[in-house]
């Protein structure tokens, strides 16, 4: 299989505190992953590796077969679609839903004086209608819901057709009903096997959508499990990545956790 991440021994520093250490993993083409793990574990500093917005202190990452130091990561980053909180806080307020997603085309945030096809705002509505926010189209993104706006921000990440999917607590503030909604659409994508490879970031197993295939447990920067979901989400394993006896549960393709009895 193809590796669309690769990873050997990376550790990230920081005010001389590790982020990482000696992470070792491996993503291969059409796999479906999620990172799981406690607040300061380091999940959304491993994300920002994949997204080539920060570098290895030592050991080697390859994203999309290029070796991060030895590549341009500005002719790289058009190849990796992202959404995350940092990316909704860039959006203006008054930007167009349409533009939103069309805007991704040329890798900024609000429109100014880009010129578009009409092939990309076919894309772009066609993402639109399967993030099921088309009705939105001629709204402004500062009146949308929180779950209009995740929505919004996926079908942007995937406005440049990505190799790689990178999505940060992409469920993070929703209430249930916006959740769940979230959750069914990117079971969808994740069940589609002409959508790009994909990572996802969360703290809560119940926000895992259904067909997601691998798990990454990390805890203090360091990885305590990873491989197939079913062989990584353990009752003992997630127990070990939380610091609480934990019991895990899967039930109709999707998982829960809660404290042992």
């Amino acid at each position: 299989m193809v590796a669309v991440v690769d990873l050997a021994d990376v550790s990230i520093v920081r005010g001389g505190s590790y982020l990482l250490r000696d992470v070792t993993w491996r993503v291969e083409e059409g796999d479906r992953w999620v990172i799981i793990g406690p607040n300061g574990a380091g999940k959304t500093t491993l994300l920002r590796v994949l997204a080539t917005q920060m570098h290895p202190r030592s050991g080697t990452a390859e994203i999309l077969g290029e070796l991060l130091g030895a590549v341009d990561v500005f002719e790289l980053r058009p190849r990796i679609g992202m959404t995350s909180i940092a990316v909704a806080e860039q959006v203006p307020g008054r930007e167009i839903v349409q533009d939103v997603v069309v805007s991704a085309a040329y890798a900024v945030l609000g429109r100014w004086n880009e010129t578009y096809e009409e092939d990309d705002y076919a894309r772009a509505r066609e993402l639109m209608s399967q993030m099921r926010v088309e009705h939105l189209a001629e709204r402004t993104f500062g009146t949308l819901s929180e779950g209009e706006k995740k929505r919004v921000l996926v079908a942007r990440s995937l406005m440049t057709d990505p190799e790689l999917l990178l999505l940060d607590e992409p469920a993070a503030g929703l209430d249930v009903a916006g959740r769940e909604t979230l959750v069914r659409i990117l079971g969808e994508l994740a069940a589609d096997p002409y959508a790009p490879t994909s990572v996802m970031v969360t703290h809560h197993v119940e926000e895992i959508p259904a067909a997601v295939t691998h798990a990454l447990l990390l805890r203090q920067g360091q990885v305590v499990a990873a491989g197939p979901i079913a062989e990584t989400l353990t009752s003992a394993k997630m127990s070990d990545t939380f610091g609480l006896p934990l019991e895990v549960t899967h039930d109709r393709g999707r998982w829960t956790a809660r404290a042992a009895q």
